[in-house]
């Protein structure tokens, strides 16, 4: 994640914050989905958070970004209302899949599934 250390300090607070809203959750945003604040990237003016969220055990995984898409208003007013007195503006809140975690284990069963031949011809080479 590359950025200044003001970005990154922000960018840690936010994904903090966040990530205690979401485990609070008094409004009902979530509907008791496990989500994992994964990273969060700030602009540099930082006006605008990029937030990427994990959702491991929730099926549909795309209603429930639809959701924190609708309320994020709502997000956005509980995080001002918790960093007020340490930041001038309460950025935008973007919402992301953070897909990490699935395109590994899909790349595991790519390699699981690879079909290797033996590796008796390069050993009878190397005999020669």
């Amino acid at each position: 994640m590359a950025g200044s250390t003001r970005q990154l300090k922000f960018a840690r607070l936010i994904q903090k914050e966040i990530s205690d809203i979401f485990q609070r959750d008094k409004r009902g945003i979530l509907d008791n989905t496990f989500v994992t604040i994964a990273e969060v990237k700030v602009s540099p003016d930082l006006g605008v958070a990029k937030i990427y969220v994990s959702m491991m055990l929730a099926k549909d995984k795309q209603a429930v970004l639809e959701k924190i898409n609708i309320r994020k208003g709502e997000i956005r007013k509980a995080l001002g209302d918790k960093i007020r007195k340490q930041v001038r503006v309460i950025p935008e809140l973007i919402f992301y899949l953070d897909e990490v975690e699935e395109n590994a284990q899909r790349m595991d069963s790519l390699i699981k599934n690879l079909n290797i031949p033996s590796s008796a011809k390069s050993t009878k080479e190397e005999e020669e």
